[in-house]
């Protein structure tokens, strides 16, 4: 297969990630694991791979600074879609580990995070270790000799490693899901559905009062909803920050391309990550004074006024 047809994951196998990516529809066989979100998506602009899948957010934790990040910098990238995905985790370890002689625990801490009370409740004195990913923590378990005795993953990493399943639904928050995004080199965005979703990073003015809720206006004044707004250190001055946003609408939407357009004029820089269809299928409602229609009316009254 060639690297035009070949996906890519944040790995190793038997992550959510790599759950995640095998539930898309006509993905390639044979995704290629990848140890960083960072080496997955310079694959990507290397023209290793077509696309890979990363995460993005979590509901509980928020947004993934590492995927954040380098979408941000680096040479462009675009999000075409996203999955979302329910994160459920049990407590795995080597058959005959009672949960009694559980005394260190190895995860990543995405999931450590989304176990806490119960680890607390049950656990009070377990040692917790971070990994760099659950899969990586199931692998761990499984040597005898790694020093640890459980770790917190999913169903599938725990049975690829034959562990036993001390406990199981443990997260704090029962509906925890993971939002993932997959990401290709610069193109034609897809077709908007009515039900999309647009992601851009946007650094302000330096040193201008006022201009966060400037750049916040035109979204605002155009009936854009926003689902996240985070802010990020800036890597291009030291001591200023960047937001990045998801907005509702896609970029052929005129209340979209009117906000970005906007933000464009008064801010420093902007970086389009994308504008591609929303997994949960959701249509924004949008206010009357802010269809296309209405834009379009807009438009042939002014050219009515200056063309009689």
């Amino acid at each position: 297969m060639s690297a035009e047809e070949r996906y890519g994951y944040l790995g190793p196998a038997n992550t959510f990630c790599h759950q995640a990516l095998l539930s898309i529809p006509d993905a390639p066989p044979d995704p290629v694991p990848y140890p960083s979100v960072l080496l997955a998506l310079e694959a990507v602009r290397a023209g290793e791979i077509a696309a890979a899948l990363v995460p993005i957010e979590n509901s509980v934790e928020g947004g993934v600074s590492a995927t954040l990040d380098d979408l941000t910098y680096g040479r462009p990238l675009r999000i075409v879609s996203e999955v979302l995905l329910p994160v459920q985790f049990n407590l795995y370890a080597r058959p005959g580990t009672k949960l009694s002689e559980v005394h260190r625990v190895v995860s990543h801490p995405h999931a450590i995070a989304q176990v806490r009370q119960w680890l607390t409740t049950h656990l009070p004195d377990v040692q917790i270790v971070t990994e760099g990913s659950t899969a990586a923590g199931a692998v761990t378990v499984a040597d005898p000799e790694s020093g640890f005795d459980a770790t917190v993953c999913a169903a599938v990493a725990g049975e690829a490693n034959r562990l036993t399943a001390l406990a199981t639904e443990i997260a704090d928050n029962a509906d925890a899901v993971t939002r993932f995004v997959l990401v290709t080199r610069p193109g034609p965005p897809p077709e908007r559905t009515s039900a999309d979703k647009t992601t851009v990073v946007v650094f302000l003015n330096d040193d201008d009062s006022g201009s966060l809720m400037r750049m916040l206006e035109q979204f605002a004044s155009r009936g854009v909803n926003l689902s996240r707004i985070e802010s990020r250190p800036s890597r291009l001055v030291r001591g200023a920050y960047s937001f990045s946003i998801d907005a509702h609408g896609h970029l052929a939407d005129e209340r979209v391309a009117g906000a970005l357009k906007g933000i464009k004029r008064t801010s420093r820089e902007v970086v389009f990550l994308g504008s591609y269809p929303r997994a949960d299928k959701v249509r924004p409602a949008v206010d009357r004074g802010h269809t296309d229609g209405d834009y379009r009316a807009a438009n042939e009254w002014l050219a009515e006024l200056t063309n009689p």
